[in-house]
């Protein structure tokens, strides 16, 4: 988590950089990115010669380069982004590149921190994964589903481990994926593999896997669950205990298990996205009652309201006592926290943000075309071009604003710090 006690939380609002002025300088200008402090926003540009660089609050990178693409702020507000030179890709940290370069590089993980950063690499036809610039051993010649530990310090991912040809449909069904922990797979292959994720103390890691062409069930350190089901969602940790749980399709509707036994009484037409509290003591899920009915379970009980469309986004609050989530409904979008949708519908809403105390709860909202801030169901009265997730002060009682003010073709981005009450009143 990020750790946002040393930023500036002094009242009022500041102009960090005016992006009308970088289009008139460099003609060309991506989409911006803003740091989590607020205080820098960068886009990828075009030099004159054609290149590809970054510019940071008005200041372009010393370094330039073939091409740069997935720019990124870390935790601790370090730019990076994926940088090609000469036809070979890394990471820059900075404007700076890592040594080691592959013909290809994508999906940038950090660490809650910032300090650490990983990557998923491919050269010669074979993939591995680059840690803060210190390399895999091993490669393989297929890898997806990249994901790290809490601090990035460690990486897992799908991985093939039998080469054979697209059309051997026989081998595939023989299992040729599994789990590459570090580098060393797990002693067993499946005909599929998806979604590994770590345990909170590293410790272990977990997947769904398909061990037949019907069925499927999930492994932890390569250790299969003992029973089977026609189907199964992504698994989590306990932070509590370790014990892993995953929704799963039952005869009667989806459900969740817990180390390979149903736990939840509750049958659902659909179950996913379960998150826990950060204690391990609840769990969330997006969940259909019924079907084309979605809503929020906690701990296995549906919230009375439900949305014909969708929901998304489910977070819960720092203690686990209280969830928010954006529901969809008839085209329309609003934030439901605690099973009590907010009393306005707009064009888009973003996933919901708690206060640390967990008496406010605030999302950006777009109606219009124009963007805005609601907190506790009360949309800001100012309006903006662009506007990024809000981020509450560690006491609770003030908000960030990080937005693109202009019209037309005039682009402004300001920081902003308010007190809740001038927008509660």
């Amino acid at each position: 988590m990020t750790d946002s006690s040393s930023w500036d939380w002094s009242i009022g609002k500041r102009q960090i950089a005016d992006i009308t002025q970088w289009k008139e300088t460099f003609g060309y200008v991506e989409e911006p990115y803003v740091s989590p402090d607020g205080e820098k926003i960068a886009a990828i540009i075009k030099t004159e010669d054609m290149e590809f660089s970054v510019c940071e609050n008005g200041n372009a990178w010393e370094n330039a380069f073939d091409k740069v693409w997935f720019l990124r702020y870390s935790p601790d507000n370090r730019l990076t982004g994926i940088v090609s030179d000469t036809a070979e890709w890394t990471l820059a940290v900075e404007g700076e590149a890592w040594e080691n370069k592959y013909d290809f590089a994508w999906n940038t993980i950090f660490g809650r921190d910032g300090k650490s950063m990983l990557l998923m690499t491919q050269a010669d036809g074979e993939y591995s994964v680059l840690i803060n610039d210190v390399p895999w051993e091993e490669t393989f010649p297929y890898m997806t589903n990249l994901a790290g530990n809490a601090d990035a310090t460690r990486a897992a991912a799908v991985a093939q481990t039998i080469r054979f040809s697209e059309g051997d449909i026989f081998a595939f069904q023989k299992g040729c994926y599994t789990v590459a922990v570090d580098g060393k797979v797990w002693d067993t292959n499946f005909v599929n593999v998806y979604e590994p994720v770590f345990s909170a103390d590293s410790a272990h890691v977990a997947a769904q896997v398909r061990t037949s062409l019907y069925d499927y069930t999930i492994v932890v350190d390569g250790e299969p669950w003992p029973a089977v089901w026609p189907w199964v969602w992504k698994a989590a940790f306990s932070p509590a205990d370790g014990s892993v749980t995953a929704p799963v399709k039952t005869p009667e509707g989806w459900t969740l298990a817990r180390d390979g036994h149903v736990f939840w009484g509750q049958r659902f037409a659909q179950l996913w996205h379960h998150v826990y509290s950060p204690n391990g003591m609840s769990i969330a899920a997006i969940v259909a009652p019924k079907y084309g009915h979605w809503t929020v379970a906690i701990d296995g009980n549906a919230w009375k309201k439900t949305f014909n469309d969708l929901v998304t986004d489910l977070v819960l609050s720092p203690s686990g006592r209280r969830a928010a989530c954006a529901g969809k409904e008839n085209d329309r979008y609003t934030i439901a926290v605690d099973g009590t949708p907010w009393p306005f519908h707009c064009d888009m809403a973003w996933e919901p943000v708690f206060s640390p105390d967990e008496q406010h709860v605030a999302a950006k909202i777009e109606k219009d075309g124009q963007f805005t801030v609601a907190v506790d169901g009360k949309p800001m009265k100012a309006q903006f071009k662009n506007l990024w997730n809000p981020v509450f002060s560690p006491d609770g009682e003030k908000i960030m604003i990080r937005a693109i003010e202009g019209s037309g073709d005039k682009e402004t981005y300001v920081r902003q710090v308010l007190p809740l009450t001038e927008i509660l009143g």
